[in-house]
């Protein structure tokens, strides 16, 4: 949901720094591979050692490039299969480094078996639930649902949630739970939205498959009827020449 509107404003907003870079010679391929690589070395470098806040402040600075790699291939006119490809192959490897830093941290010293377990399924659930879309889409089925908890819902509301918890260390009493109570609504929406898609995905394909049963009955009803009408023009072309033999 969040992805349809922040999307269109943060692109207009990094526009000119797109136009920057292409100006500077950097490719998209190379954005990508760049903020990629910021976002899991702030995840886990920080995450896992509790620091929370200096690690959100290091993945934002990072995350962006997901919309930058794209402008760019926009402006430049280069948008193809391969940059698709490795930006939403990619995309995967930076949400499973955040929940993975989680993960680390409360099976260290979070010392939290259960919000480590949490922070897992976040982090599973939320690739399946890509996986699901790509797939459906993959075996021709639009998958034509948004979804409660999509990849930037996933993503602002646990790096927000840890970047105010992160303020604990300078003094702010109480606000460390916003994260595990950040990671327990990821971890519900991610479920909600992985059964949404489930539900989309076999009610689509049941539409799909009942509309090629009804084409193919149609296609063999015409077939039948247009062999009938020819076989019926043979017999009345022949009756006349029979006639006449008789004469």
């Amino acid at each position: 949901m969040l992805n349809k509107y922040a999307r269109a404003f943060f692109t207009r907003v990094l526009t000119p720094f797109a136009s920057f870079l292409i100006r500077r010679g950097v490719s998209p391929d190379t954005v990508t591979l760049i903020g990629t690589a910021g976002v899991v070395a702030g995840a886990l470098v920080f995450f896992p050692r509790g620091e929370f806040f200096w690690g959100t402040i290091v993945i934002t600075l990072f995350v962006f490039s997901d919309l930058v790699d794209g402008n760019m291939a926009r402006q430049l006119g280069r948008s193809s299969r391969w940059g698709a490809f490795l930006d939403s192959t990619l995309d995967r490897v930076a949400d499973g480094a955040i929940f993975a830093g989680f993960a680390l941290w409360y099976a260290g010293g979070g010392d939290d078996i259960a919000l480590c377990a949490v922070s897992i399924f976040c982090l599973a659930s939320g690739q399946v639930v890509s996986y699901t879309k790509a797939r459906g889409e993959s075996i021709g089925l639009p998958v034509a649902v948004n979804g409660l908890v999509e990849r930037a819902e996933r993503l602002v509301i646990s790096l927000v949630a840890a970047g105010l918890a992160g303020l604990h260390a300078f003094g702010v009493p109480g606000i460390q739970y916003l994260l595990p109570v950040a990671l327990w609504i990821v971890a519900v929406g991610s479920l909600v939205t992985l059964v949404q898609r489930v539900v989309t995905v076999r009610r689509e394909s049941a539409e799909a498959e009942a509309e090629a049963a009804e084409a193919a009955e149609t296609a063999s009803g015409e077939a039948q009827t247009g062999a009938g009408s020819n076989g019926a023009a043979r017999t009345s072309e022949n009756a006349p020449r029979g006639s006449e033999a008789a004469k």
